[in-house]
């Protein structure tokens, strides 16, 4: 445990809030390259938010390459009164590892580069081409991290065959659930438009408020489709509304309403954009509507990627996984773009973006023997198809 533990505890002890790397990425490099990586710094964004992306790849005699994907870059620590130790601090209490990105996700990235070197010692060539993809632009916007490596490596031709993201997935011990797919995100601002004036003559004005709450009642309650074996429905949520000047004598002259879709694969973002307006159209509503498209969704269906991981987490753990798609969205939607078989799979993410962050020391060596061991059934299976 100690190469992982100490690796780690390295990476925590370089602050690196996004989009700053902190100097982890020379630090993983300097791992890296011993082994015969070839590192390449595909950097992006500008110089006020300047995001630090790798490329590291090292090939295998098949052809075929496997990629770690992480990032280095971690949430705000919030008020630091509040953190029983300092959060750029590795420090241990009570059988655990407190720190900034202890879970999310520098013990991954650690696990990670661990798995590669034991994997690499027995196997110096290999069959299975090892890559790693890291980026300092994952906790932030997301536009200039992951999403700029995937559209150069397509560009390439050089897109690996199967991807592990090391996001936290599990929920008791590590391998108990991992990510096989990820829904869609896809948000919008509505403005719908009134007519501004005194609210006790409402038959000079137009309360927006007022025409836009049966259209909102009716989308409450639609149906947007009925998910799939492997997806939950998709779900639409408003997260704000703002209407209003502040004062209680005046109708508004417009009220904008923040919503967001989390949509399966059941569901795309031009049939939902389709669906909503037509209900705004039905209710005669005067109004502005843009769309951000965060993340398509993906699904990777059981098969030469999912069948490792769950046999090296059943071989390590004696735990046989559960593949979910619940969650938030990661930077796995961007490589699934490029990539045909992506899950991610992490440690426990009971603490992930909380005060006092940290793992449980038990719980890093299976991670790390986890990752090597899928490492050690692929290559298997590569072996075996070129004899």
């Amino acid at each position: 445990m100690l190469n992982t533990l100490r690796l780690a505890e390295q990476l925590i002890a370089r602050p690196s809030v996004t989009p700053e790397d902190g100097g982890c990425m020379d630090l993983i490099m300097s791992h890296l390259k011993p082994m015969g990586f070839v590192c390449e710094e595909i950097n992006s964004g500008p110089d006020s938010f300047r995001v630090r992306n790798l490329w590291a790849h090292r090939p295998g005699t098949s052809g075929k390459t496997i990629a770690f994907a992480g990032h280095t870059d971690v949430v705000p620590t919030g008020p630091l009164d509040q953190w029983t130790s300092d959060p750029f601090t590795p420090t241990h209490r009570d059988g655990k590892l407190f720190g900034r990105g202890s879970c999310d996700m520098k013990t991954s990235i650690a696990a990670m580069v661990v798995a590669a070197q034991e994997f690499l010692a027995i196997h110096p060539e290999p069959a299975l081409g090892l890559a790693f993809l890291l980026t300092s632009d994952e906790e932030g916007p997301a536009l200039d991290g992951t999403v700029v490596v995937c559209k150069l490596l397509q560009q390439r031709g050089t897109a690996p065959d199967y991807c592990i993201v090391g996001e936290p997935t599990s929920v008791e011990r590590t391998g108990d659930m991992i990510k096989n797919g990820r829904r869609g995100t896809m948000s919008g601002k509505l403005t719908v438009k009134g007519i501004q004036g005194h609210i006790a003559y409402p038959h000079l004005a137009r309360n927006p408020i007022h025409t836009v709450a049966p259209a909102l009642a009716e989308l409450v309650g639609v149906e947007w489709d009925k998910g799939n074996a492997f997806f939950q429905p998709t779900s639409w949520q408003i997260s704000n509304i703002h209407g209003g000047t502040g004062a209680s004598n005046i109708i508004p002259g417009a009220v904008v309403i923040d919503f967001n879709f989390r949509f399966c694969t059941e569901s795309t973002p031009e049939g939902l954009q389709q669906r909503l307006t037509d209900i705004l159209k039905k209710h005669g509503l005067d109004y502005d509507l843009s769309w951000v498209i965060g993340g398509l969704p993906f699904l990777t269906t059981p098969g030469t990627l999912v069948k490792a991981v769950q046999e090296a987490i059943l071989s390590q753990t004696g735990i046989e996984t559960q593949l979910s798609t619940t969650g938030g969205t990661s930077d796995g939607r961007f490589i699934a773009q490029i990539c045909p078989q992506v899950i991610e799979m992490g440690p426990p993410n009971a603490t992930i973006h909380k005060i006092n962050e940290h793992i449980v020391l038990a719980e890093m060596e299976p991670l790390k023997d986890i990752y090597r061991e899928v490492l050690q059934g692929l290559n298997r299976q590569l072996q075996t198809q070129s004899v």
